[in-house]
């Protein structure tokens, strides 16, 4: 987040002045603060959620950066099964005990829904 949008944030959440954000007078400015701390978050949170939907991945009911990460790890390791699946169909691959490729294929996806 750039110093301007933080500032704008600032402004946003009540902290018209630079010497407010300065005050002395700090119960005066908890609900600002606690407001400006919901939109940087909020605006973190966007960015994140952004760069995710940019990457080809949903977002899901992320409500927090961590929530959306989750949601990404397990989209990831989703996809990394289905590719590993797909290799092993399309190369044929059989192991040295005779299970064959659509067996093994089939392990791999049912790893992620375990």
């Amino acid at each position: 987040m750039t110093q301007d949008e933080m500032i704008a944030l600032a402004k946003q959440a009540g902290f018209a002045e630079p010497e407010r954000i300065i005050s002395t007078d700090t119960i005066r400015c908890v609900p600002d603060l606690a407001y400006f701390a919901e939109l940087v978050a909020e605006k973190e949170r966007e960015v994140v959620a952004n760069w995710i939907m940019n990457k080809g991945f949903a977002t899901g009911h992320g409500d927090s950066i961590v929530d959306l990460l989750d949601q990404l790890e397990w989209q990831i390791e989703e996809k990394e099964r289905e590719a590993c699946a797909d290799l092993c169909e399309q190369y044929g691959f059989n192991n040295h005990c005779g299970i064959t490729t659509d067996v093994i294929a089939t392990e791999i996806r049912a790893r992620g829904q375990a």
